[in-house]
């Protein structure tokens, strides 16, 4: 069953051609660096602005049905659909390497923060709305967006796969305006606790989900060995890595910065760059013991706020962070919407859409409820819970590092795809986002979870 006209055959051509030409990427920048150059001080104007613009947006759009990423797009989709920059507008099929390492940045850099951010104490019954996304709703979207790739999409089994575990985690990126903030009470925030806590955690979980993918792919079906070497590598192996080096880092830097001798604590510096710094080391370190990076920065961020206890600069690393990530998403939502310009979706067909509309209306949604079937809290929550799954760049990486490692069906078509579900998750999201939280707010006041003074 194919349904999806595959412009690239059945291998992947950023592969292929990644692999013939391995500084192709390079090559090409560094041949549109003299026109690039031309618009040196036009550029320059216009990063300044969306520097700005990032800034005070925040404020102009706190009552407004209305988010950033809606923005950032928009502005990158106007910008690249005009000379000269049109020329230049991207396309992740033909810059797969760039696309994945710069989206692997701003998650990390996002995971950081989402760490710094929370203060309950690891624990079963504090984070079961946390553990039952992660175990239940979770493997249900990946299985059920599996089916509905092979129904609707015609797709194999390891690119079936591929895209179920690469649309299965929720964006800690985009979801920052359903996120817990640094000093917000979690007792009386308990949907932006699950929903930051989720996807602190489920980006990395979605891990070996995408690893199988690739394993199935190149071995051409899935064997015994691959299974094996799946549950015994990807999961365990990796997974433990992930999680003690990241405990094991972040309980040291926690030490360094607030237990050493006064006069020589990290925290005296007050330089919030730390927390970038601390990103990157604990990401890498990770990498080099082959566990999974993505959990281990978001571990190391939960130890470093336990080990604060309060402490002033935990704010300011968190804050540093914060402010990384909204740049580096200014920068991609920017690029991003130079790929819509550049014609990402224009070979999307009705069951593309019919394939979006499901993912989002119906396939999250259920996912969610079901996971969260008998938990004592307010049914208004636990739907809001369960319906803002947000999709972004997080499915971006995961989608490019498949990609990248092994020969897919249907590249070309998968990407706009994708691109169609993040495009209509962050309207969809972004518009409904500060009328439904304000109501959730409302709705804890008039059950007395939130007193009316804190409103």
């Amino acid at each position: 069953m194919n349904h999806l006209p595959c412009k690239t055959g059945t291998s992947a051509p950023g592969l292929e051609f990644a692999l013939q030409h391995p500084s192709s990427e390079a090559a090409t920048l560094a041949a549109q660096a003299p026109e690039i150059g031309a618009y040196y001080f036009g550029i320059l104007f216009l990063v300044g602005a969306m520097i700005l613009v990032v800034a005070w947006l925040p404020i102009l759009l706190k009552k407004l049905p209305l988010s950033l990423p809606i923005v950032c797009v928009a502005i990158g989709f106007i910008v690249f659909s005009f000379e000269p920059f049109s020329f230049w507008a991207p396309h992740p099929d033909k810059t797969p390497t760039l696309v994945e390492r710069a989206t692997e940045l701003i998650v990390i850099v996002s995971l950081m923060g989402g760490g710094l951010k929370i203060e309950r104490p690891v624990a079963w019954r504090s984070w079961n709305v946390t553990w039952r996304l992660l175990g239940i709703a979770m493997p249900l979207t990946i299985l059920l967006v599996m089916l509905l790739g092979y129904q609707l999409l015609g797709l194999g089994l390891a690119t079936a796969l591929l895209l179920a575990g690469s649309l299965a985690p929720t964006d800690p990126v985009l979801a920052g305006d359903v996120q817990i903030d640094h000093d917000e009470c979690e007792a009386e925030a308990e949907a932006k606790f699950a929903l930051t806590s989720e996807a602190g955690l489920n980006d990395a979980l979605a891990f070996p989900f995408i690893h199988l993918a690739i394993a199935i792919a190149a071995a051409g079906g899935l064997t015994t060995k691959v299974l094996t070497d799946w549950v015994l590598v990807d999961i365990l192996w990796e997974l433990a890595a992930g999680l003690a080096m990241g405990a094991g880092l972040g309980w040291l830097v926690g030490r360094v910065l607030y237990h050493l001798p006064a006069s020589t604590r990290l925290s005296r510096t007050g330089d919030g760059f730390i927390a970038l710094g601390t990103t990157l080391v604990v990401y890498t370190a990770t990498e080099f013991t082959h566990g999974y990076g993505f959990l281990a920065v978001f571990v190391a961020g939960l130890m470093i706020r336990r080990a604060a206890q309060g402490h002033d600069f935990n704010k300011r690393l968190h804050d540093f962070a914060d402010e990384s990530e909204r740049l580096l998403m200014m920068l991609l939502l920017l690029l991003f919407g130079g790929m819509l310009a550049a014609g990402l979706l224009d070979d999307i067909g009705w069951r593309e859409c019919t394939f979006a509309a499901i993912m989002l209306l119906v396939i999250r949604p259920l996912a969610g409820w079901i996971s969260l079937i008998g938990i004592d809290r307010p049914k208004l929550e636990l739907g809001i819970i369960a319906f803002f799954g947000i999709r972004g760049l997080g499915s971006v990486y995961y989608l490019s590092y498949g990609f990248n490692h092994a020969a897919f069906q249907h590249e070309y078509n998968l990407w706009g795809t994708l691109g169609l579900i993040i495009v209509a998750s962050i309207l969809m999201h972004g518009v409904l986002v500060t009328p439904v939280m304000n109501r959730l707010h409302r709705h804890y006041r008039q059950l007395g979870i939130v007193k009316k003074s804190t409103a």
